[in-house]
Parts: structure tokens; sequence; C-alpha cells
């Protein structure tokens, strides 16, 4: 079956530094991948770049079957690629529920359109709060809030950029119970992650990233098996 995610030989840069290094990856429909790395490894330019935010690559990325390579991070929302950052920017002068808004796509075909009801239901610290600004919410509350909105977009498949980074131990465990729940309904997350633990709950497969480059792919439970790995490329 066609990947619905699938970059190849990805080069990415910043000005004249060389970040990636034919990266490979992909993942499959319905999938959870975790792209695993220590803190400048590589693993939010990889997501940037298969979103199309890094202006200087080179590679191949598709999406559900197409050649996105020259598509603009916009097109390939509409497309159904939802981009959750690791730095959440929420606009923290509007309310949860215009945040909400603001994230509104279509819905898109054999897919059960996401609603502010049901993202109430899967984060129910959000339910809470519709009218509150952004900017008066905490840090995972925030990151919660990013998840909805894009939700909102009614994607196929999402790149998580570090969702546990940062959190208190209560809000990362909501936050793996929010992603578990994604899986169950068929979504497709590409999920990338300092914390073997977190990912370990949540992933089919993996992938290790260190100075660019892809050190390991295979599954997730081979991966946590494997000491002198973790050790290698995962460790602090």
């Amino acid at each position: 079956m066609t990947p619905l995610i699938a970059i190849e030989n990805l080069d990415a840069y910043y000005g004249q530094a060389h970040i990636l290094f034919g990266v490979n990856l992909e993942v499959g429909r319905g999938e959870v991948v975790a792209l695993l790395g220590r803190n400048g490894a590589g693993k939010t330019t990889t997501l940037k770049s298969v979103m199309g935010l890094v202006a200087n690559q080179r590679g191949t990325r598709r999406f559900d079957g197409r050649d996105v390579s020259r598509l603009p991070p916009y097109r390939l929302a509409q497309l159904g690629l939802g981009y959750v950052p690791e730095e959440r920017r929420i606009f923290t002068e509007l309310t949860v529920m215009e945040n909400l808004e603001v994230g509104r796509q279509p819905a898109r075909d054999n897919l059960t359109p996401w609603t502010p009801e049901r993202l109430f239901e899967m984060f129910p610290n959000l339910a809470e709060m519709r009218d509150r600004p952004g900017g008066r919410m905490s840090g995972g509350e925030q990151q919660m809030l990013t998840i909805a909105r894009t939700l909102m977009g009614n994607p196929s498949a999402i790149l998580l950029d570090e969702p546990s980074e940062g959190l208190a131990p209560v809000i990362v465990e909501q936050m793996a119970r929010s992603i578990a729940a994604l899986k169950a309904e068929g979504l497709t997350v590409l999920l990338s992650e300092q914390n073997l633990y977190f990912a370990r709950e949540l992933s089919d497969r993996a992938y290790v990233i260190e100075s660019g480059r892809i050190r390991y792919e295979g599954s997730m439970a081979e991966l946590a098996a494997d000491e002198s790995l973790r050790q290698a490329y995962l460790t602090v």
C-alpha cells in the first residue's frame, strides 16, 4: 500500500548550514510513527521540511501518492496535512473558540469531521475555558489548543513536534491519551520526540535521527529492547 507520507533523499539547509542528509522516511495510513533523537538531531527540521517550511531543500516529498515537493505549506494543509509546531503559535488575543474557528476547513471524504464539541470531549480542559484568551492559558493548555486547532482542519495526517516537551507529568499523560484517541480514529501521525517512554506507548514504528542522518528504522519494540542503540543515539 502506498504510504500516506513519504520523503526520499531529503537534504535541508539553513543558509549555508547543511542540516539533513539524505533522509528517507515513510508513514502508512493509520500509523503512528515516532522520529526520535536528541535535542538538535534534526527532528524539527525534518517535520518542517515535510510541511514545506524549509525553503532550501532537495529531495522528493509525497503525500497520499502525490509529489508535493514544490507545494507551499498552505496547499499541503488544504490537501489534509496538519502541522503542530513545538512553539505552539496560538493566537494569544483570541479565545479558545476563536482559535478553533481559525483552523476550520471543510470535512474530507471518509473522515468524521471534527467539531468543537468533539474536541472538547478529547480535551476536557479546553471545554472549561471556551471564552478564555489563549494568552491566559498554561503551556499544556496551549499545546492542547494547538492540536485541537489543527484538527479543526480535518487533516488525514498530522505532524506533531515534541508534544510532551516542557509539560507537567499529568499533562503529558493527558496528551498521550489524546494521541492514542487520534490513532483509534484512524488518523496518521508522525511524532517527533525526545521522550522514548512517551513515544513507546503510542508508536507502531520508529526512526532515530542523529546529526541529520537516519540511524535506525524499525519497530518501536525492537528499539526499546536495544540498549546499545538507545545509549548511542537517545541518552543525554
